[in-house]
């Protein structure tokens, strides 16, 4: 279970505090039930402080080459994507918003889809437990760009969380960022050229203006302005 002290703890920092809603309209009587019986199953278990890291073996019960993190998966199209196309990667979907979490459960009962693991709360409360160099891939797609200055720092792109996926991360492993907003492009790139452990695949324009085959659209770009969504990739370079 999720070690609350641990977590008051690090949400001391301003930077590491959760804002945003949890939960929208009610749930009818067949989603709670996805929410009661198949959520728990799925679930991904927080060790307590001083208990360990998050055993990814037993996660996905040994039979996954890889595993992958979306962080904030909305209502889960792109992860289902993932998960189908990649039926040898374990994925791991954290989305605190809860009528999003049970979408992908229903996505995951029609479909049973058995390679997707779900946190359905803050994604740092995984990524602070998981193992260093673990993961092999990540996302961020279209997080809350928070545009008001005053506001920065809730942006979720900012030197402490870039520390921990920068920590979990495999030498080679992707990240990924998504937006359609211009203020948070120019803060991810802006934040991303000061670090020194990732490696910005761009060799030219069309490399993030144009959304890779294997990157699904997402009704957030659906939404967007035409030509405005970028599609940022990094490389996790070796550690010395």
């Amino acid at each position: 279970m999720t070690d609350k002290t641990d977590i008051k703890r690090e949400f001391q920092i301003p930077e590491k505090r959760f804002f945003g809603r949890r939960k929208g309209k009610s749930f009818s009587p067949r989603q709670q039930g996805l929410m009661d019986a198949l959520l728990p199953k799925l679930d991904v278990p927080i060790p307590a402080e001083g208990e360990g890291m998050i055993d990814l073996g037993g996660l996905f019960g040994g039979k996954v080459k890889h595993v992958w993190l979306e962080i904030g998966f909305g209502k889960g199209e792109h992860l289902a994507w993932q998960a189908a196309n990649h039926r040898d990667v374990g994925v791991i979907g954290c989305e605190p918003y809860l009528n999003g979490v049970v979408g992908l459960l229903d996505h995951i009962e029609h479909t049973d889809t058995s390679n997707i693991r779900i946190y359905g709360d803050d994604a740092r409360h995984v990524i602070w437990k998981l193992p260093d160099a673990s993961v092999s891939r990540i996302f961020l797609l279209h997080p809350d760009p928070w545009p008001k200055s005053r506001h920065a720092r809730r942006r979720f792109v900012n030197k402490h969380n870039l520390d921990d996926l920068a920590r979990i991360m495999k030498d080679g492993a992707e990240l990924r960022i998504g937006t359609d907003h211009p203020l948070y492009r120019e803060w991810t790139a802006l934040q991303m050229s000061q670090r020194c452990e990732f490696e910005w695949l761009a060799e030219g324009p069309d490399d993030w203006l144009v959304r890779p085959d294997d990157w699904p659209e997402t009704r957030y770009e659906v939404k967007a302005i035409e030509g405005r969504a970028t599609y940022f990739r990094f490389r996790r370079l070796p550690r010395s």
